[in-house]
């Protein structure tokens, strides 16, 4: 049965675990490793990993790294950045990582999500939509390269051809909302959701369990995905890998969505 996901996000740079705000000033927080080893311990139920260089830089997947990651994890993980071919996608799919996130090369050429998900299966192949709010008219624009670069496009129309090209999946990270850790943009969520069928996950702004509940209570079965909720904690955001334990989340997931099969009365 399908359930909501609580996902934290990590964000490398330079082979280390780094944290930003409006994807700028990126700190320094750790290593990747030895974060995927705690959120082992903590049951997490899927983990998203991006490499946000990459892709600027123009290099190649750093393959070695998605290795020794994928070899820890004990949860399902997507792995992001750099990647522009499906000869990577299979290579990285082949390393033991479950999905695989393409971003500017999907916008850059579409083709690429149709012959990825041929080659792999669509459930592998995410499609990363970063997403900034326009100054004049309360529009979005999707942007790329770490926010630097405008394509003009609309992320609803951008989402709905994501979806007929054969992705699996769509998270949306709001560029604007991006380690403010006051809360998902709602009003953005609300125009995609509308418009594509396929799975959909949420990044940016989640500063506490309750935006979780909030996100998870209004659109039912999606991705809550955070990065600095899980990385930090209290107001002087000390690093600590955090994540809600198993009786947390439950009760969390329970309060805030109920799917109807759950109900006796009506799977009889």
């Amino acid at each position: 049965m399908l359930r909501p996901r609580i996902i934290p996000c990590l964000l490398v740079k330079n082979k280390g675990l780094v944290k930003t705000v409006n994807f700028k000033d990126p700190k320094y927080v750790g290593d990747p490793i030895n974060a995927v080893r705690i959120f082992n311990e903590k049951e997490v139920d899927e983990l998203i990993v991006l490499d946000i260089d990459a892709s600027t830089e123009k290099r190649e997947p750093d393959y070695i790294m998605i290795e020794h990651l994928a070899e820890e994890c004990r949860m399902p993980f997507c792995y992001g950045g750099g990647v522009k071919s499906v000869e990577q996608v299979e290579r990285i799919i082949g390393l033991g990582v479950e999905k695989v996130a393409i971003s500017s090369a999907a916008l850059e050429n579409p083709a690429l999500v149709k012959a990825a998900a041929e080659r792999v299966g669509n459930q592998s192949v995410v499609v990363v939509l970063d997403v900034k709010k326009r100054l004049i008219g309360n529009k979005y624009e999707v942007l790329t390269h770490n926010g630097k670069m405008k394509t003009g496009k609309d992320p609803v129309v951008l989402a709905k051809q994501i979806e007929s090209f054969g992705a699996g999946e769509i998270v949306i990270n709001s560029i604007d909302n991006d380690g403010i850790m006051k809360g998902y943009d709602l009003a953005l969520v609300d125009k995609i959701r509308e418009s594509i069928s396929i799975q959909l996950t949420i990044m940016g702004g989640a500063g506490s369990l309750h935006d979780i509940g909030r996100l998870i209570n209004k659109y039912g079965i999606i991705g809550a995905a955070a990065g600095s909720l899980f990385v930090f904690k209290g107001v002087y955001r000390a690093v600590l890998i955090n994540y809600p334990n198993r009786a947390e989340k439950d009760a969390l997931i329970e309060k805030n969505y109920m799917h109807p099969c759950m109900m006796e009365a009506q799977c009889l």
